[in-house]
């Protein structure tokens, strides 16, 4: 059965990056649900955010979850994603759930540098903010079937690691675990 492999993990983790390596390494395609949902409503995520708030956003995340398929896809989420239940489910029903694993430290040293707007570090204080999300975050990011710590890394290593775990995981999927 054609299984996605869900990289979920806080904004700046590396799921974009070490998504779109890992894809390539293996050949699969390449899904990340925030850039689906920027076609679907012809918006940024950051506008997305603005006009109809956090809420209708993971709605829509929700959504997106919902009409995708299995397959052979390496599938990119939102740091957020995880906050709902319904969204686990979906990762389920869809494939491997991988947790790309990164200190707070490594976390605000790759936010720095970004040139991507996050929504939810729209304030002044934005490492303090940052922290907060992390501390709330990380044991549900945990419940993945697979934890990868990408703390060292950089995009190739990063997705060969990633898909040593997979490897390793899927090899052992079908004895007894003692997880």
């Amino acid at each position: 059965m054609d299984r996605c492999w869900i990289l979920v993990g806080m904004m700046g983790a590396g799921k974009s990056s070490i998504g779109r390596a890992l894809a390539e390494l293996t050949g699969r395609t390449f899904v990340d649900t925030d850039l689906v949902l920027q076609q679907r409503l012809g918006r940024s995520i950051s506008q997305i955010f603005q006009i109809y708030g956090e809420d209708a956003f993971r709605d829509h995340e929700a959504s997106v979850m919902r009409s995708l398929e299995p397959s052979l896809s390496v599938l990119s989420t939102g740091g957020g994603i995880v906050l709902r239940d319904e969204n686990w489910a979906e990762f389920q029903r869809l494939g491997l759930t991988i947790f790309l694993d990164a200190s707070i430290e490594t976390i605000i040293e790759r936010l720095t540098v970004s040139k991507k707007k996050r929504p939810l570090l729209q304030v002044d204080d934005w490492e303090s903010r940052t922290k907060a999300i992390w501390e709330s975050r990380v044991e549900i990011y945990r419940r993945a079937d697979v934890t990868v710590r990408v703390d060292d890394v950089d995009l190739s290593n990063g997705a060969e690691r990633v898909l040593a775990a997979i490897r390793q995981y899927e090899g052992h999927a079908d004895q007894p675990s003692e997880r």
